[in-house]
Formats: C-alpha cells, structure tokens, sequence
C-alpha cells in the first residue's frame, strides 16, 4: 500500500492560497443523532445567474470568459461582452419559441461554446434547460436511458453540436414536432434549424422583461443523476441552489475572489461537477475557462495535456484517473511542468477517493518543479446539493478529508447499523425531482433533510474541527453470514489503491455469504503493459495471461495478510474481461461502478466465484491457481 509523503517533502513549503476557516458547532440530539454546521454565516449571493454575466460584461468587458480550440487547433475565444450580447440576442429567439418548463430545452452533446451561450440564454429569459450526458447518444446502443429522459422533460428544442454523430440518436429518439437545432452538419432528410440562424431579430425589452421575471426559485436547469439504481431522475436545480452554492464555494475557497480564476477543464456540463460548481464558479467570479476536449482515457489525456501546456491554470479540477492519467505525461514533459504548476493555487478533487500514490507523485512533481507542494482540496456533494455541501479548506496531508459543512449548511448524522447516516438542509438543496414527487417523497426525511445516502465519520471523534472522511454508500454495504457487516466504500478504496495500476474498479459479492469475494475489472491497457503482449491481444487473453494473474495472485495475498478480520478480508476474485456495460445498467455515464447491477447480471459469475472446486479462472488466497 502507498506510503504518506515522505517527510523531507511535507517539510517543502506550501504555496500560500488565501483559504476560508470553518469553525464546527455540534449538538447533540436524541437517539444519537449529531448536528453539525459551521459557526460562520453564508455570505449574501445573487438572485439569478443572468446577474454575475451583466456585472461583468460591464466590469470586464475585454477579459476571456470562454475557450475553445477550433477544427485548426487554435484557440476561439468569447469575451464577457462578447457573451452577454450573444445571449441577449439566443434569448429573444428562445422567447419567440414559447419554451418553457413544461417544454425546456434538451442539449445532447457536450461542452462547448454553442452550449454555453444556450445554455446562458436560457437561464436568462427563465426557460430550463437539461444538459444531457453525450454518453446516452453516443455509447450506449439502446438508446434506453435517452428515451426515458426526453420522455420525462417534454423538450421543445433539442441541441446537438454536430448532427453527424448524434443523427441515429436524434433519428430514434426526437419526434418530427420537435425543434432540433445542431451548429454543423445538418440532418439530410428533416427539418433542422442551424445554431447561427438562432441569433434573429433582438429584443432588448422582451428579454429584460423575462429577466426580471425570474426569482430566485425559478427553474434553472433540470440535472439527471447517474441513474445507478434504475431510470436517470431529472434533479430540479433553481437559481437559488446554484449561487448560494456558489457563496459556499467561495466561504472556504476565498482565492476565487483574489483574482480572476483561470481553469482548464474536460469535466461535461451534464454534471453537477463540471457544470454547477466548476463552471459557475468561473462566471461568478469573473474568471475564464478553458474548454478541454481532453479526459482520462488514452485518447484524450494527450489532449488535456496539450492545452496544460498552453493555459496555466489557477485552480486545476479533476477526478482522482484523471490526475493518475496525467503523471506520466508531466514527468516525460518539462514544459507542461512547468507551465501547470506556474501559478497554480489549488488541486481539487472529487467524484471518487484519491489514492495515496497518486497524491504523492502530483506533490513531489509539484515540489521538483516549482520548489513549493501545492494543497490538495475536496469535498463532498451530490446533484441534489449543487453540488458542494462539506468542503476541506486546510492542508490535511494526504486524501480522503472532506472537511466540514460549509456555512448556511445543516448536517445531520443519524446512527445507522453501526454508522451515522448524512442528511443535509440549506438553500443548496433540491426542491426534488421533475415529475416524480414519489421519488421526491423517499429522498426527505420528516425534517426536510435531504438523504444524501453517504456514511461519514469523524477525522478525530475528539476533536470534530478536523473535519470528516467518507465511510461509504449506505445502500452498497452488506452483511456476511457471520452478521459482520462489511463496508464497501472504504474496502474499494483500500483494494483500488493496493492493486494500483492494475485495476479500474471493483464489486464485492458477500452478502449472506461467509467471506468475500470480487469481481475485478482491471486496467486493460495497464495490464497489456504487464503481460508483454502486443496490442492485438484481446482483453480475454490479456487477464488469463500467466504474468498477470501471478501479480494479481501476489497482490491479493498481500492484502489479504493485511486484512484485520473477516470484513476486509477478500478471499478469492474473477477477473472481468468485459466491461461494464451502460446499456445493462452496471456503468454510469461517469464511469461509476453500480455494484447491485453487476452482481445481478453477473449471478453466474458470482457463483462460481464460491463454488467447491475452485474455478480454474480464480484468484484465490488459497495457493496457486
């Protein structure tokens, strides 16, 4: 398992970042419940998002606000005036539509600057619109989950950036009585409206009417969660949610108004990540941001990694693969080096645990190149909390702290089999889901605390003011037939990072059983790597090779003698050839893992991963397979 940093690098100097402080109020409650919320007040926050947009189309009307490489690979850049004019002018044309609510706007494709702008337009005049991964396009071969969203919202304007890719999606899905509206490549045999015909006649009156006309519980945008436990649900997000999110953000992140904040970012806009919390938080404060057509798979790190060399973030977002991805690229480039870390105030994280190595390698790349460790930030949140409800804004030395709530945030923990339950309330919080007011119903407690569905615990159960750690989803975590309880959230992580570069993600079978077992989907590309072989081979034969499984055979036997007690202890696994599958249901459009739908379509799996013999196919504690 990876070490701490070594001491002579944690004795490096911390760049200096101007940082919030979060004094913790507990109170103790009946039944062991705690409450817990932070002794400093929310700041005051605009009513609407139209409004940091005019302020600073005024206050800086030159400075870039958004970037984004051309066909040519140069940059195209919008100014803050630039913008605001562009969207005055989409949101006459979106009035004349007659869209609302009822009939929001649907974007299918990714981040872009034509996504920006209807986005921003819509917003303004008080029409909602739904970002909607491109994944649910693009990947899945069913089009299930794209049906089951446009069924719910009822668009009358679907966006797609390029009707090339996207034709059979918009074929299958979109009916002929609804606008589509694509930027190039127009569909041959329908009707389709080009994204710069959009910009007709203005309306200067029409659109500072419907401006004043929205509040601050007006509609915003609808987000759809991952849909990990069956059909994706449409999360109301209002202008409320997401600025005094915002005013959160900045409480423990006080940088961001220092000076104009400049961020490179692949994160997609169809979630809270990118979009509420990254995106929102560069309009509020007047900074620019960079479209990275980049993420963490072998085609795309590259990218990242040129536009890293070109544009010097000040605050640098990414998941924990997408940092791992991106330390051979830094190490093998003196230039990027150089460039990322010039004036970089803060690495942040979520979306998923980091690991220790991971952690140590960005902080001594950090230290060999600019002579300073740069501190590691997160948070926890949801689609429902828009997204930042608990954030760390201190140098905690290695991952996993999620800090405190930040101020105008309630927490509550309730005691649930042994751990306390997180329930969240303020003016962040959803009002619910469009359309399902059962689901809305289950997500509230009598309180009106939203079930968040996360297990916390205390960094020092003595000293609550060094903030809390994540201890796993509620949902995922089972009992052995033993009655010991096993807590899957802390045990992917610790298995995660033991077989790191090995392997991608994990599923405990356990339930009712009497010790653990898991199906691994290792890093093909890591293990190609191990086992020599070219890049013809097939995933099948790349995990039945000898030298793979020996390492996997070696390390699982490491972890299992580190192991206290049955509850982490993993005795046998199978390692997954295939994927999971988005169709099926057993991956997010994220890339998060739904462990009930692989142990359900993988039943046979499981089976023989506990059958008497032992399959030849396992990984097992016992000896050599």
């Amino acid at each position: 398992m990876a070490e701490p940093l070594p001491q002579n690098a944690t004795a490096a100097p911390l760049r200096p970042v101007r940082l919030g402080t979060f004094d913790a109020v507990l109170e103790q409650g009946p039944g062991g419940v705690i409450h817990v919320r932070t002794a400093q007040v929310l700041p005051p926050y605009h009513d609407k998002i139209s409004e940091p947009l005019e302020h600073w189309a005024k206050a800086a009307p030159d400075r870039v606000f958004l970037g984004q490489r051309d066909a040519d690979g140069n940059w195209r850049t919008l100014t803050y005036a630039q913008t605001l004019a562009q969207v005055k002018r989409l949101g006459a044309a979106l009035r004349r539509r007659g869209l609302s609510a009822e009939r929001p706007i649907a974007i299918l494709s990714g981040n872009d600057i034509e996504h920006a702008l209807l986005a921003l337009a819509a917003m303004t005049v008080g029409i909602p619109y739904a970002p909607i991964s491109p994944a649910y396009s693009l990947m899945s071969s069913d089009f299930g989950k794209l049906r089951a969203i446009l069924k719910l919202l009822t668009p009358g304007l679907v966006f797609a950036n390029d009707g090339g890719p996207f034709a059979r999606a918009l074929y299958e899905t979109v009916p002929d009585t609804i606008e589509l509206v694509v930027t190039r490549h127009p569909l041959g045999d329908r009707p389709v409206t080009m994204f710069g015909d959009l910009f007709g006649a203005e309306d200067a009156a029409g659109v500072a009417a419907a401006q004043r006309a929205v509040t601050p519980d007006s509609i915003a945008k609808f987000l759809f969660t991952s849909g990990s436990t069956g059909s994706p649900k449409a999360v109301i997000n209002t202008h409320r949610m997401l600025l005094s999110n915002q005013a959160m953000l900045a409480a423990g992140f006080c940088f961001v108004a220092d000076e104009p904040p400049v961020v490179v970012d692949w994160l997609p806009w169809s979630h809270t990540f990118g979009s509420n919390h990254n995106f929102n938080m560069v309009l509020v404060n007047g900074g620019s941001l960079y479209i990275d057509d980049g993420n963490p798979t072998p085609p795309g790190v590259p990218k990242t990694a040129r536009n890293l060399r070109d544009i010097a973030p000040t605050i640098y977002f990414n998941v924990p693969k997408g940092y791992e991805a991106l330390i051979p690229h830094f190490r093998a480039d003196a230039e990027l080096r150089r460039n990322f870390f010039s004036r970089l105030k803060v690495l942040f994280y979520a979306g998923a645990g980091l690991n220790q190595n991971t952690w140590n390698e960005i902080s001594e790349l950090a230290i060999e190149t600019a002579g300073e460790r740069i501190i590691f930030l997160s948070s926890l949140g949801s689609t429902e909390t828009a997204p930042l409800a608990l954030a760390c804004c201190w140098d905690f030395g290695r991952p996993g702290n999620i800090g405190l709530p930040a101020p105008g945030v309630e927490l509550k923990l309730v005691p649930n089999e042994g751990k306390l339950e997180a329930r969240l309330r303020g003016p962040h919080i959803t009002p619910g889901y469009w359309r399902q007011d059962e689901l809305t119903r289950a997500a509230f407690d009598e309180d009106g605390f939203y079930k968040i569905g996360d297990a916390l615990k205390f960094v020092d159960a003595n000293d609550p003011g060094k903030g809390l750690l994540f201890d796993g989803r509620i949902a995922e975590d089972f009992k052995l037939s033993t009655g010991t309880w096993t807590s899957v959230g802390p045990l992917r992580a610790c298995f995660i990072d033991h077989f790191a570069p090995y392997v991608r993600d994990v599923v405990f079978a356990g339930p009712d059983r009497d010790d653990i077992a898991a199906l691994v989907f290792p890093d093909i590309e890591a293990c190609r790597t191990l086992s020599g072989l070219g890049a013809d081979a097939t995933p099948a034969t790349i995990v039945e090779n000898a030298q793979v499984r020996a390492t996997f055979d070696a390390l699982l036997n490491a972890l299992h003698a580190l192991s206290p007690g049955t509850s982490t202890r993993i005795e046998r696994a199978i390692l997954m050839a295939e994927p999971p599958s988005m169709d099926k249901g057993e991956m997010t459009d994220k890339g998060s893992i739904n462990q009930r739908a692989v142990l359900t379509n993988r039943a046979a799996l499981v089976d023989e991963l506990y059958a008497s013999p032992l399959s030849s196919r396992l990984i097992s504690v016992q000896g050599p397979y």
